[in-house]
């Protein structure tokens, strides 16, 4: 199967076949999966909306490896995927905790909070779009991933958290995740760990404490992993270098930002 795409700059006709549009199918649902967490949210359904923008970080993860693996990146493929991550990992993280917990707040404080954090968002997706990437491999993320960000306020729902009762605590937390999207503080990418360079003591350990926080924590584990995950990078712990063999010929690369 073949479709013809005519772009304004360049005259000539593109032939885009299957193996091209199958990547944007999981883009594609990655981008239901942002706009039916904003509807739930609108209707009162906070828990199924946080699933829901989980489940568009499981399809997002999904479109990048099939473009690789089919060897069928595209522009339109880079710029639909940042489109799409504006909607699930800013407009709708926001619009939950709108709903959820600021649309009383302080007027039009709590409206202008979520479209401090949407912004943020933007701004760093923008950011990343015109970064080229490193021949050497992938680089640690230059601010706090929006994916992270997000997840991390919805894991506040996911935990039990009275969000509805506390939305100054909310609209800090969404100011002090918009700054640090924007910020140059590193955080790890283990883009590049393999099995083969792994260090494998180190990643038994850290499975483990992850499967005793479940069993401890149960529905709070989430808000516990994000809250190591971002308060690790304000400290500039670098996950990399304690979870990958030093010695590896990988390790002299640097890591991919997003």
């Amino acid at each position: 199967m073949r479709f013809t795409i005519t772009g304004q700059e360049n005259e000539s006709s593109k032939q885009i076949t299957f193996r091209h549009i199958i990547p944007s199918v999981f883009t594609s649902l990655h981008l239901i999966c942002g706009m039916f967490s904003i509807i739930l949210a609108f209707d009162g359904r906070y828990v199924p909306a946080a699933w829901l923008i989980l489940l568009a970080l499981f399809f997002d993860s999904i479109d990048g490896r099939l473009a690789r693996a089919l060897d069928s990146h595209s522009q339109f493929g880079l710029v639909y995927d940042s489109l799409s991550d504006i909607i699930s990992f800013g407009v709708a993280p926001a619009m939950v905790m709108y709903a959820s917990s600021l649309k009383d707040f302080g007027g039009v404080t709590g409206a202008i909070v979520a479209t401090f954090f949407v912004l943020c968002v933007v701004l760093r997706v923008a950011r990343f779009s015109i970064t080229p990437s490193s021949p050497s491999g992938p680089r640690p993320y230059q601010g706090l991933p929006c994916p992270a960000s997000s997840l991390f306020l919805l894991a506040l729902i996911k935990a039990g958290v009275p969000v509805e009762n506390m939305p100054g605590v909310v609209a800090l937390f969404m100011v002090i995740l918009g700054f640090l999207s924007l910020s140059s503080v590193p955080y790890s990418n283990i883009k590049k760990m393999t099995r083969e360079n792994a260090n494998k003591k180190r990643c038994y350990l850290l499975l483990g404490a992850v499967l005793l926080s479940i069993v401890i924590f149960r529905g709070a584990a989430p808000l516990l992993f994000w809250s190591v995950y971002i308060i690790a990078g304000v400290l500039r712990f670098d996950w990399d270098k304690w979870l990958i063999v030093m010695s590896s010929p990988i390790q002299e690369g640097n890591t991919e930002n997003k």
